[in-house]
């Protein structure tokens, strides 16, 4: 079904792993402190089976929402430490079909079946100016108690 998805969305690979295309892209412009920017942009989003979205911070509010498939556990790092959140639509079981992520903060993910179409939504819109995804070293050295997990969702 993934391979569907990639072939009839028109999706590319994502530089932090998986599949994306940008869907829209707001005429309207903002200043920010990084430049004008677009004020907001919206993208498809798969992370097939064994695959992951990598630890990365874009410099904007994102907000993640639930197409199809299996969930998707989110690991943000941020002021509040280290945090897991699902995204899906067993709201019964704790998931949610939106979750909002502050601009900054550190984030990776991973399906938690055979795949998850999301789609992420930035404002100020999504530039890759303003995005960044930090070496595994990078990490490592700035927040050692979470090698685990900061190993797992980064490349060497």
């Amino acid at each position: 079904m993934a391979d569907e998805l990639v072939k009839t969305l028109g999706l590319q690979p994502h530089p932090e792993g998986g599949y994306y295309r940008e869907m829209y892209r707001a005429s309207a412009q903002v200043e920010t402190p990084r430049g004008t920017r677009s004020a907001g942009t919206a993208i498809y989003y798969l992370l097939p089976r064994g695959t992951f979205a990598a630890w990365h911070r874009v410099a904007s509010d994102e907000v993640w929402h639930f197409y199809e498939g299996t969930s998707l556990t989110l690991y943000l790092l941020g002021p509040r430490g280290l945090e897991r959140v699902a995204l899906g639509r067993e709201v019964a079981r704790g998931e949610r079909p939106q979750v909002v992520i502050p601009a900054g903060v550190l984030q990776a993910a991973a399906p938690e079946g055979n795949y998850t179409l999301a789609g992420c939504t930035v404002a100020p819109g999504f530039d890759f100016a303003d995005w960044e995804m930090p070496s595994r070293e990078e990490l490592l050295s700035r927040y050692p108690e979470h090698a685990e997990v900061l190993r797992r969702f980064s490349r060497p």
